[in-house]
């Protein structure tokens, strides 16, 4: 998937390379960006426990290939949190105890997007605009929030740091909607709505109680976002 997106998004680039007479070449610009995740996992026992909201924000760069055509990067910090419950061994008290970890996971990633852009023409002052691309997300922190429940004991509640628990990158899908707003010239307001599906595993290790159960699970999130271009 990833080198197709790749290959469209290049072969665009040599279709439109000669037409951006009308367009700023370049334009740079910042947004800010609240986002709900969430994870999901094909090992058996383990569950998504619903959405946690995370944040992001970031820089923008586009380059410009003709009037309603643009290739965009930059960098994002992005925090992007989801939860999982899935079978887990503690030792409490010298005693084994099998039971269920409520896991509300933390991460904190360095992502870089690229996606094609493409614009309407301008009604007044707004253009509409949709995307597609690829991200790839470098982690830079992990913590857990941890409940572990069992029928015997009670809840044992902890914070900790899994960062060696934690592939140290993600890829995702970019699939996004969007406006702006001109403010003259070249400068413009953004407000964005994204899909970001992550197609790879972003957990390390073995299940405690079965070994034969990797730990896997993918991360998603969507997020609206506002920014400034100029």
């Amino acid at each position: 998937m990833k080198k197709i997106i790749l290959l469209i998004i290049i072969a665009n680039l040599f279709i439109f390379k000669t037409g951006f007479a009308q367009e700023k070449p370049f334009l740079f610009g910042f947004k800010v960006a609240p986002n709900i995740g969430w994870m999901k996992s094909d090992s058996k026992g383990y569950e998504n426990d619903g959405t946690e909201v995370g944040f992001l924000w970031g820089f923008i760069a586009e380059f410009h290939l003709m009037e309603n055509y643009a290739i965009t990067t930059g960098f994002n910090v992005t925090y992007l949190y989801s939860t999982l419950i899935y079978p887990h061994v503690e030792i409490i008290d010298t005693d084994t105890v099998i039971g269920n970890l409520h896991r509300t996971y933390r991460l904190k990633y360095i992502e870089v997007p690229i996606t094609l852009k493409m614009k309407t023409k301008e009604f007044g002052k707004v253009r509409f605009y949709g995307q597609i691309g690829l991200s790839t997300g470098f982690l830079i922190g992990a913590k857990a929030k941890d409940s572990f429940r069992s029928s015997t004991k009670e809840d044992v509640n902890s914070e900790d740091d899994i960062q060696n628990e934690i592939k140290a990158v993600r890829e995702a899908l970019i699939l996004g909607i969007g406006m702006e707003y001109s403010l003259g010239g070249s400068t413009a307001l953004t407000l964005g709505f994204t899909f970001d599906n992550g197609f790879t595993d972003v957990l390390k290790d073995q299940n405690t109680i079965d070994p034969d159960i990797n730990n896997h699970a993918i991360n998603n999130f969507l997020e609206i976002s506002v920014g400034v271009i100029f």
